[in-house]
């Protein structure tokens, strides 16, 4: 038990100090484009070398880590070195997000490839104007409207993934509210409200809690997917509902490492489920502290989403030609319990990135984004 609190008292310190270092190392990246930029052609030639960003929130989460770790994997299966990929870190910021990318845009004349989270829904589409406008080519992922399709931008914005999350995460809330014996009261922690994945996860949510009508959501609140504001969303929970709470709904394995903190400040032990997969909340699946995660294989979509933004960017293939399940698309999604969790992290987090072939854009994929 004490290494557990150890461990998410060292994760919530992480969060803070770690902010800083990404961020010098993703300014000093984009410092060095102007060499590595300047003097290719608008299209660069199949195999040449091409400005690469990931545009994303905070590599100290370790869902974000994962994810740009394959975005690294793929540069370096081009023969190149991770450094090439310029880190282009918003920190939730989403105007922070669209000035970095009009600044790489700016400093490399529109010839690059972008992998982006917009960050939240309303920002993407400032993003994919910009990167049309400069002629450089962009893949999105989790965050959009509606309303907003890559074939509206002919082949500048090559693609969208995200995932649907309202099934998995009803999944997850059917086994917390089945583990409290469809009875009690719940609170309930969710991401940035105007972010797709917070909003489907809570979806999800509400879905499950028809079905249990004798559990009450005593209250639902956003903690950004911080560690350090889930602690303190979840301190004030206790303060207000106390005993009344009997289980605990978390958007994402971030969030749930303060959530732990928190119960484990007050004594309390209580059934909870997360989102994300990540190598520490399997861990605590096995070890019974997490009831339930999912998996969205972060760092396949990491890779893939900077994989289909350079090879359209280098003409492999053309966007604009593709059907319409190419363009907007589900990525993949594994429930993962206390029964299948020891399997699931040897097959998919056995301390090194698995080989994927980045040429298979479409394979794992589970389909076309439904309206």
């Amino acid at each position: 038990m004490e290494k557990d609190t150890s461990f998410i008292k060292t994760f919530i310190e992480r969060e803070t100090v770690s902010r800083r270092h990404f961020l010098l190392a993703g300014a000093a990246g984009l410092a060095g484009l102007s060499a590595m930029g300047m003097g290719l052609p608008a299209m660069a030639a199949p195999g040449q070398r091409l400005p690469l960003a990931w545009s994303y929130r905070d590599r100290s989460n370790p869902y974000w880590n994962e994810l740009v770790s394959g975005g690294e994997a793929f540069v370096e299966g081009q023969g190149w070195k991770k450094s090439d990929l310029v880190h282009l870190i918003n920190n939730g910021s989403s105007e922070k997000s669209l000035a970095d990318i009009k600044s790489f845009l700016a400093k490399t004349g529109g010839k690059c490839a972008i992998a982006c989270d917009p960050n939240d829904a309303p920002n993407a589409r400032p993003v994919v104007e910009s990167v049309a406008k400069a002629g450089a080519f962009v893949s999105t992922i989790w965050n959009k409207t509606d309303d907003l399709h890559p074939w509206d931008f002919g082949d500048n914005w090559v693609s969208h993934m995200t995932w649907s999350d309202v099934e998995p995460a009803e999944k997850t809330a059917r086994i917390l509210l089945t583990a409290m014996g469809g009875k009690g009261a719940i609170v309930g922690i969710g991401g940035i409200p105007a972010n797709g994945p917070a909003v489907e996860r809570r979806k999800g949510l509400m879905n499950a809690l028809k079905d249990f009508p004798n559990v009450k959501l005593l209250d639902y609140q956003p903690a950004d997917w911080s560690t350090q504001k889930a602690n303190e969303v979840m301190q004030g929970f206790l303060t207000r509902f106390g005993e009344q709470i009997t289980g605990v709904f978390s958007a994402n394995d971030s969030m749930a490492y303060g959530i732990l903190e928190a119960l484990r400040a007050e004594g309390r032990k209580l059934p909870v489920v997360a989102y994300d997969g990540n190598a520490q909340a399997v861990d605590l699946v096995m070890k019974g502290e997490l009831l339930a995660t999912c998996f969205t294989n972060p760092p396949w979509a990491g890779g893939i989403s900077v994989a289909l933004a350079y090879h359209a960017a280098i003409g492999t293939f053309k966007p604009s030609k593709e059907p319409k399940a190419h363009r907007e698309f589900y990525g993949p999604t594994i429930l993962i319990t206390q029964k299948d969790a020891q399997a699931f992290k040897k097959k998919y987090l056995s301390g090194s990135i698995p080989k994927y072939d980045w040429k298979d854009f479409w394979g794992p994929t589970t389909g076309p984004i439904r309206a």
